[in-house]
């Protein structure tokens, strides 16, 4: 939304970040040097600025709006068959902190047993 802030802000506290920051929002935005700025700073960083590095998708002028766009995305997603999803999401988690050999690796078995279920749409 609108006037929303962001900030790596444990520096300005004595701490490096430690729930997994440092090693996954530069894999996110794809910006190793706006992830150090951020994370050496501790500044603020405005919604205009997070969607164009792409740490989000959309901004939103009210809650309302925000709200219906992601009811109507959530409707889409549950219409598609669960496993698919699931897996999808569990794929992409893991290709995150992996090497595309591993993840292309890993969704070769993932697919190959839930190719198996009868549950699809």
């Amino acid at each position: 939304m609108k006037d929303t802030k962001f900030s790596i802000k444990e520096v300005d506290i004595g701490l490096a970040a430690d729930l997994g920051t440092l090693q996954r929002f530069p894999r996110v935005v794809g910006n190793e040097s706006w992830t150090r700025e951020l994370a050496f700073t501790g500044r603020y960083f405005s919604e205009r600025e997070a969607l164009e590095k792409g740490f989000v998708s959309y901004v939103f002028g009210t809650k309302e709006e925000a709200v219906k766009q992601a009811t109507e995305i959530a409707g889409v997603i549950a219409s598609k068959s669960p496993i698919a999803v699931y897996g999808t999401k569990a794929l992409l988690d893991y290709s995150r902190d992996h090497s595309i050999r591993e993840g292309l690796e890993y969704t070769q078995l993932w697919n190959s047993i839930y190719l198996q279920t009868s549950v699809r749409s």
